[in-house]
């Protein structure tokens, strides 16, 4: 642990944008899985699923948790499986 008063402001700082991005990483991710799954079972609220996969890869990308080529890579991939 720092001493210096500074230094502990980091931690906690820290702390609170790596616990936000943690969440935000994870949204994305399972937003993704679910509309892929979806879209391979041929599911009725497929195209749902699908725009909220999207906006949230680019919401992730806009954060900067991901490269902007990262989510548009992942994006194309997705309508190309729809």
């Amino acid at each position: 642990m720092p001493n210096i008063k500074s230094a502990i402001k980091r931690v906690k700082t820290n702390e609170k944008a790596n616990a936000q991005n943690s969440q935000t990483k994870s949204t994305m991710r399972t937003a993704v899985k679910k509309a892929e799954t979806a879209v391979l079972n041929k599911e009725e609220n497929a195209q749902d699923l699908l725009k909220s996969a999207i906006q949230q890869l680019d919401k992730a990308a806009s954060k900067g948790l991901i490269h902007k080529n990262t989510a548009s890579r992942k994006k194309a991939r997705l309508m190309k499986k729809a």
